[in-house]
């Protein structure tokens, strides 16, 4: 079944856990909301409630730059936050800023949650796919299916946090499954707040 951004953050708003595993949760439950919630309290995931309303107003800033021929071509600026200075000073966590500015400047996601997508975006997109299925005589229950497999796609493609990392040396799995076990390591609220990225001739 399909798990609505909204959903997700519903469910992120009632127990504190990482954005992941809330969607894991309401996937495993089929989109009830109660059992979601015993699912992510089963695994212990439901613990970081207690920093869910905390204010993340620390932070550092993660950077790249790309060069070629000796000249500059592109940057990429990463804010991450957190919730003290002193995790913000850690070589871990400046680590996972740069690494994640690095990753940014390879992929050139546009939003860092699917909730920023805009709906008429997805929209476009859903009537571009469905259209092109029906140019090729799919029959309607198996554009359904194709719809929402390539939105899926889309999401991984465009938004930071859906995004497989692109250094599997650093971390193999999604972007934002990686900020969510950084949250549990250093046992703060942790997340990508912006990022903001320029290119020579773009």
């Amino acid at each position: 079944m399909t798990i609505s951004a909204s959903d997700v953050k519903k469910l992120r708003d009632m127990t504190g856990a990482g954005m992941m595993d809330a969607k894991k949760a309401l996937s495993e439950s089929s989109g009830d909301f109660d059992k979601a919630v015993k699912f992510l309290r089963e695994k212990g995931l439901a613990d970081s409630k207690k920093r869910a309303d905390k204010e993340a107003n620390q932070g550092t800033i993660g950077d790249y730059i790309h060069y070629q021929q000796d000249r500059a071509v592109s940057g990429v600026l990463v804010e991450l936050a957190c919730e003290t200075d002193f995790v913000a000073k850690s070589e871990e966590f400046k680590n996972v800023a740069k690494q994640i500015a690095m990753h940014v400047a390879a992929l050139k996601p546009e939003f860092v949650n699917i909730d920023e997508v805009p709906e008429s975006r997805i929209d476009e997109e859903k009537d571009i796919i469905q259209k092109q299925s029906e140019n090729e005589g799919k029959p309607a229950e198996v554009i359904e299916k194709i719809v929402e497999g390539k939105i899926s796609s889309f999401y991984k493609d465009y938004v930071l946090n859906e995004q497989t990392f692109c250094n599997p040396d650093f971390y193999e799995g999604q972007v934002g499954t990686m900020i969510d076990e950084l949250s549990g390591r250093l046992g703060e609220k942790i997340y990508i707040k912006k990022f903001s990225r320029i290119e020579v001739g773009a």
